[in-house]
């Protein structure tokens, strides 16, 4: 029995990157002899288990023979025989396959090192095309390695076209879908993620309401890039700049604009009411993709007031009481935190605004704290009850903004 180190830990050391979960590929035992040495069975689709000390993952060394249309089309093999050059060739990317020994040797049949030193990503093999999941996965690892000049080899992009001529990424499973774009969007650059699956043509099968955006001119005073996807891009970089890892704003980055692509033709390139025709492509794509609702619930509310929050110093105090109260703010401090995120996103992510600064972002916080301090307590002793205590309460905040409206004024 050997044990390698194998995946993403070797290739983030090789990068000089700081290193994440180690996983560990077994070759040559059995699921009993496994459990007999005190590990714990995990896997469900195959032979994967729990180290009894450190509780890293091991998995037996297998092969994968596709079976069936989809990523789960596979029949695994995790016989004893199975050799670890056998193990690696069924993997990914070339980048993803070297394994390294107890004693630091390095296994590396599909040059992997040597991609790693041009910043390639390339396919390991045909069997590539097997699994449909290898498109997104390939568009999400661009994400996070783009920033170091990583590229998609030729040959792999044209493979990655042909997998989405043959609709094979129908078979994806939202959840799968999911996961990917969420991974993507906690990564520095997931606007090339976007770009890879736009270049090989699964964006429109995976996002079809993101890429409707590529082609669509905005207004150039004010959108110098012009074009509504590449702003798009621009913006779900900075949310990464400005929250990293913080994939809800990530997300409401993405598609705060997705009523732009509903704009009539006759208007272009203004988008006046983008934000209201907006947000039944969002609730599309969050229903189809089975968002969680905390996700969903702010892509909406960024969608719908972005543009407000661009113009908070322009709002009424009771405009701006409204505003939080229909994002449920006063409950949900985070959610305001969040959406602010959202906003200088947009606004810094066009071109030659990068650096510019956004005060709305602080402002719309520090409001909405000012407001939030006042409780129903603040208004008991009226003896009011129903519309009359609510009245009361928005009242007393409303005044809330106001004072710390005069104070920084003054100050």
């Amino acid at each position: 029995m050997e044990t390698w180190l194998v995946g993403g830990a070797v290739r983030d050391r090789l990068l000089g990157l700081p290193p994440g979960d180690r996983d560990f590929v077994v070759v040559g035992s059995t699921p009993d002899a496994m459990l007999a040495a005190g590990f714990k069975a995990v896997g469900r689709d195959f032979p994967v288990f729990l180290h009894p000390r450190t509780g890293e993952e091991h998995a037996l060394a297998r092969t994968e023979r596709k079976s069936a249309r989809g990523h789960r089309g596979f029949v695994v093999d995790a016989h004893p025989s199975v050799t670890l050059e056998e193990d690696l060739g069924r993997r990914d990317f070339s980048i993803n396959a070297i394994a390294e020994g107890t004693d630091g040797r390095l296994v590396d049949p599909y040059g992997g090192q040597r991609d790693i030193a041009a910043r390639v990503l390339r396919h390991v093999g045909p069997a590539f095309a097997e699994d449909p999941l290898r498109v997104l996965r390939a568009a999400r690892f661009m994400a996070r390695f783009a920033s170091l000049g990583f590229r998609i080899a030729d040959d792999t992009m044209a493979l990655m076209r042909d997998m989405v001529a043959g609709g094979e990424l129908a078979e994806l499973v939202p959840e799968r879908v999911w996961q990917e774009l969420t991974r993507a969007l906690r990564s520095a650059t997931p606007s090339a993620f976007l770009r890879t699956l736009r270049d090989c043509g699964a964006l429109a099968a995976v996002l079809p309401e993101v890429d409707a955006l590529y082609g669509v001119p905005q207004r150039a005073e004010y959108h110098p890039e012009i074009d509504t996807g590449v702003h798009v891009e621009m913006v779900c970089d900075m949310a990464a700049r400005l929250a990293p890892g913080d994939d809800e704003v990530g997300f409401a980055a993405l598609v705060h604009d997705l009523g732009k692509a509903l704009t009539p033709e006759a208007k272009l390139p203004a988008h006046v009411m983008h934000e209201q025709r907006g947000l039944e492509p969002v609730r599309t794509l969050c229903a189809h993709l089975r968002v969680p609702a905390a996700h969903r619930d702010l892509a909406l509310i960024a969608c719908r007031e972005h543009l407000n929050v661009h113009r908070l110093a322009e709002l009424r105090d009771p405009t701006v009481h409204d505003l939080l109260a229909r994002c449920d703010g006063f409950r949900k401090p985070d959610r305001i935190r969040r959406l602010a995120t959202v906003c200088e996103a947009d606004k810094r992510g066009r071109g030659g605004a990068a650096e510019d600064a956004y005060p709305q972002a602080a402002e719309l916080v520090r409001l909405r704290d000012a407001a939030a301090a006042i409780t129903g307590a603040h208004v008991a002793a009226k003896d009011l009850d129903g519309p009359a205590f609510g009245a009361a309460l928005r009242e007393a905040r409303i005044a809330a903004i106001t004072a710390a409206r005069t104070l920084r004024a003054k100050a």
